[in-house]
């Protein structure tokens, strides 16, 4: 059922040194115009504002999460073992595919659009896409099993561990990968030694109690570059400047949607509660520039203004502190800004291991192998685990205001 390529592709990464490719599913899979979309994607959606080598896209990434799982089915040899060849090229297109749902400036698109990356990614692999054709080619479940491990729906819960879980392939690429390009050191830690330590067992991935000391590494390195690069406030204050025009542009739409007759790209954004496969494919990060251009010319002054802004660089200022609520929109009315396009309330939170949340936890094999949760083990992780949650609120405005 699942051809093999005529030898094994190879594609050179700065991360992985070589992305290996040995069946035709997937070479195919990769030159799909939808997965081809994901080079005009930043991985690090507004960052680049902020560390200006984070030019790498959602493309490498996907290969780099790839190729994790094709180490690990290669390299975990109790994993390879229990997985059929049929299971192992489902898991291998779930993390491959995992990510061809985002929109332009990665998550910030989602409040916007109002429909997350996940569930895209879901219609383009079950829908009108190249990617459908070839994978129902292929086999006819094909689709709908990679979406079942995407989703964790799958029958063996051990596939989606692989790609989405608290140790998992995407967090552990993006964080080597995000580190690499934005030039800061927070995301490294010692991804050899947990590939080496990972083991299979009872349906569950388990690393060696060997390896605790890599894993925590691994969870400081997750801390660090989300407070220091992730939510770094001048990339948040270029999302919420996107968010803002977004906001302005459907008001335009409403009253005077000539003013928005050249910047076609957007309109399925303001005319559909769910934009289709087609659109999605045709509005990236290029698109969007554009689009910012055009009503950098347009008739409307508010938009005019915001996309000027976005474009030079032009960002607003921010505060730590909500009780300068009333005084800022107060200088927002002297100034005769309109608030509602002018201010911005935003706040992050983390807490970085939560084990039994929303994800699997991180499970230990003992010495006496037993399987036991991450933080009843380490006493570093189990700290973290009872700190309270990070939160940090911010207003965004002008700051020509002040």
């Amino acid at each position: 059922m699942f051809v093999k390529t005529n030898e094994t592709k190879v594609i050179r990464d700065v991360i992985h040194n070589y992305i290996h490719v040995d069946y035709q599913v997937i070479w195919d899979c990769i030159n799909t115009r939808e997965f081809q979309r994901l080079r005009r994607i930043h991985q690090l959606g507004a960052s680049f504002q902020v560390y200006p080598s984070a030019e790498h896209s959602r493309f490498t990434h996907s290969l780099g999460v790839y190729e994790i799982v094709r180490r690990m089915l290669n390299e975990v040899e109790d994993l390879k073992k229990s997985l059929t060849e049929e299971e192992q090229i489902i898991v291998l297109l779930a993390a491959l595919l995992h990510d061809l749902g985002h929109g332009p400036f990665s998550h910030a698109f989602e409040v916007i659009s109002g429909q997350n990356h996940e569930e895209m990614t879901y219609q383009i692999i079950l829908g009108d896409s190249e990617i459908f054709e070839i994978l129902s080619s292929c086999h006819q479940e094909l689709p709908k099993k990679i979406v079942q491990v995407l989703n964790h729906e799958y029958s063996n819960e051990l596939l989606s561990q692989l790609i989405s879980s608290q140790l998992d392939a995407d967090r552990m690429d993006y964080l080597l990968r995000d580190a690499y390009f934005t030039g800061t050191r927070y995301g490294d830690f010692d991804f050899e030694r947990i590939l080496r330590t990972m083991k299979a067992k009872d349906s569950k991935l388990v690393i060696k109690e060997s390896g605790v000391h890599a894993v925590e590494d691994y969870i400081m390195s997750r801390y660090h570059m989300y407070w220091q690069v992730y939510y770094h406030p001048v990339s948040r204050s270029f999302e919420a400047m996107v968010s803002l025009l977004f906001k302005r542009m459907k008001a335009v739409y409403e009253i005077q949607p000539k003013y928005l007759r050249e910047a076609g790209m957007f309109l399925p954004y303001l005319q559909k509660e769910k934009v289709c496969n087609q659109d999605h494919y045709l509005l990236d990060e290029s698109s969007c520039q554009y689009g910012f251009h055009l009503l950098s010319r347009g008739e409307d002054k508010i938009l005019k203004d915001l996309a000027e802004r976005l474009l030079k660089r032009d960002l607003f200022e921010y505060t730590e502190s909500l009780s300068d609520k009333s005084e800022i929109l107060s200088k927002l009315e002297k100034k005769q800004y309109d608030a509602r396009y002018y201010y911005f309330e935003d706040q992050v939170r983390q807490q970085v291991y939560q084990p039994y949340h929303d994800d699997t936890p991180i499970w230990i094999l003992s010495k006496q192998e037993e399987i036991k949760e991450l933080s009843t083990i380490s006493n570093i992780v189990q700290a973290i685990t009872n700190s309270e949650e990070k939160i940090e609120d911010k207003i965004y405005f002008p700051k020509e205001i002040l």
